[in-house]
């Protein structure tokens, strides 16, 4: 906090810092908690009508009324990370991007909207990184325009919490009644040290997916469509453990430049705690270290605790998160 030479806590910060990273203490109002003060840290995303609006990393947004700050500054964009690869959050989202292709994509402006017939958010939902080349309105009529042209609900995908990430499109969205359905967050870690954590014995590679990965992988039903969102990406791997029935472990991963991404481990769940999932993160691991990649890059969800730590225990970190916003109820006339 901002203590002046007399000692006193200070106020330093103005509406006219929306968009910038601040840190702010403010006074609880009686009965919200024993302690006094609660600090809160992101991005101003909003200061109107006597209220804050801070955006955590998380994408949580904090309403705090002006009258209960008693102390507030201007902080660095983003933390220094302390392991892991750097990397900024442009190339990580391009490089996830390119790692689970849609069947359609049109650009509008700097956006690029995807659809591959509803299969994952992720295929089907508007990567904004950059200007829409209009106003936001008007983008966002043009997107739900699009979606519904193909029987689809319009999704935004945005970040949080890193250097350059969309904390003022996040607010915005949500100012316009867009609701966030889908929160998980993107890890790194180096690739050399989950190469080192198993033989992998046991672990078979192909560069198509069969039927027997697919049982395992758990969705019903896949189109043709599906599958060709699971083998998109520079260079695709998938990993099988052989099991009686079906694979005890399934994986998959795409080599691309320095970076591997990690995906679809699924293990038996009769056979969990028995290293599989290692065994079949190192095998791709080592294929992709083969292909000249030094860095990795996985998504997992904020309350998987299991995959989580043992993420945490082969040196991933959490880089930032990401969100999923869907277009509000009503249809309004912008379809």
């Amino acid at each position: 906090m901002e203590i002046s030479a007399a000692g006193r806590l200070e106020v330093r910060i103005t509406a006219a810092d929306v968009g910038k990273r601040i840190s702010v203490r403010r006074l609880n109002e009686a009965g919200d908690t024993a302690e006094k003060f609660t600090d809160t840290v992101g991005v101003l995303t909003s200061w109107d009508n006597g209220v804050l609006v801070i955006t955590r990393k998380s994408g949580e947004g904090v309403h705090i009324p002006e009258s209960s700050l008693v102390a507030g500054k201007i902080v660095p964009s983003a933390p220094a990370r302390r392991r892991g690869p750097a990397a900024s959050y442009e190339e990580l989202a391009r490089v996830a991007a390119r790692a689970w292709r849609p069947v359609e994509s049109e650009r509008l402006g700097e956006w690029e909207l995807r659809a591959a017939s509803g299969f994952t958010r992720r295929a089907n939902s508007v990567l904004p990184l950059g200007d829409p080349g209009m106003p936001l309105d008007a983008a966002l009529t043009a997107v739900r325009r699009w979606y519904g042209e193909r029987g689809l609900p319009a999704y935004v995908q945005t970040a949080t919490g890193a250097e350059g990430t969309e904390e003022m499109l996040c607010a915005e969205l949500e100012r316009r009644g867009w609701e966030r359905e889908v929160t998980a967050e993107l890890w790194t870690g180096g690739l050399a040290p989950v190469a080192d954590r198993a033989e992998g014995a046991g672990v078979v590679l192909s560069r198509e997916v069969d039927g027997a990965w697919l049982s395992r992988y758990g969705r019903k039903g896949l189109s043709d469509v599906a599958l060709r969102v699971l083998g998109s990406g520079p260079s695709v791997w998938f990993a099988t453990v052989p099991g009686a029935d079906a694979p005890a472990a399934i994986g998959r991963c795409v080599v691309d430049g320095r970076w591997a991404s990690f995906a679809a481990v699924e293990v038996d769940p009769a056979q969990r705690r028995r290293g599989l999932a290692t065994a079949v993160l190192a095998a791709l691991a080592r294929r992709a270290l083969d292909e000249g990649a030094s860095a990795a890059w996985l998504q997992v969800e904020v309350d998987n605790t299991a995959a989580r730590a043992l993420y945490t225990g082969m040196g991933f970190a959490a880089h930032h998160a990401y969100h999923h916003y869907r277009e509000p109820a009503d249809t309004g006339t912008d379809r």
